[in-house]
């Protein structure tokens, strides 16, 4: 389809995708940076049992791993944004290219802690989306039979930060039984599928960081000036 054809068109805005965009000159040769975040405080949190199992994979894979601890967090407009827990949270957004979030379900959904995180985390600063284009994977713990209402949820926030949710997911129901007395995951299908969850971020950050740049560059926002874009995305919050 002729540019011509299409009259609401901004001409000077609109791009052609290109295939030899997607593929960097000069790959990045570091470690996937993986930022890990778990929704519970218990002394014995199978969030947290099962995140630092999944770390130890992400390692095993070769990525750089750092786990988010939520104590002393406080809650969302509770604090200024200089608070350390939050600085702490931010920094490590910033840092990563790729996240996992893991929390129980309770009533029927992901932990209030879970929420805090992620509604710390800002959807922008200036012009800049810090998660925008980053991968994510979703995981979650339950104490009866398996569900899927945390993750479901996990994935609608993770569109809305407009990050790149892998297909795949776990969801590890009657947790108290899948781990040991020293918090180790008990060899299981519910094991396995933690292990291609990872193997699958891995990939999918790999595939896509040096891209992310040409992935998120979109038409609309090319037709705003830097101060008007600014300006539309931080609106006074609600």
């Amino acid at each position: 389809m002729v540019t011509d054809q299409l009259p609401n068109l901004d001409q000077s805005s609109f791009k052609l995708p290109q295939q030899e965009l997607l593929s960097p000159s000069k790959p990045s040769t570091h470690p996937p940076r993986i930022l890990m975040l778990y929704g519970s405080l218990r002394e014995r949190s199978y969030s947290k049992l099962l995140t630092l199992e999944a770390a130890r994979l992400l390692e095993a894979m070769g990525a750089e791993v750092k786990v988010f601890d939520p104590l002393n967090l406080p809650q969302p407009d509770a604090a200024p944004d200089t608070h350390p827990k939050v600085k702490e949270l931010r920094e490590l957004a910033a840092w990563s290219e790729g996240m996992v979030w893991c929390s129980p379900e309770r009533h029927g959904a992901m932990t209030g802690i879970m929420k805090s995180q992620i509604d710390w985390i800002p959807l922008s600063v200036g012009a800049v989306r810090p998660t925008q284009g980053k991968t994510l994977a979703v995981m979650e713990v339950s104490g009866g039979s398996q569900s899927f209402n945390a993750v479901n949820q996990m994935r609608i926030l993770g569109r809305w930060m407009r990050m790149l949710t892998i297909p795949n997911q776990s969801s590890v129901a009657k947790a108290f039984l899948e781990f040991q007395e020293d918090g180790r995951m008990k060899p299981s299908a519910y094991y396995d599928r933690v292990v291609d969850v990872m193997e699958e971020l891995v990939k999918f950050t790999l595939l896509t960081r040096d891209a992310t740049p040409y992935l998120v560059d979109r038409y609309s926002e090319r037709k705003e000036s830097a101060i008007e874009l600014s300006k539309r995305v931080n609106q006074k919050s609600i």
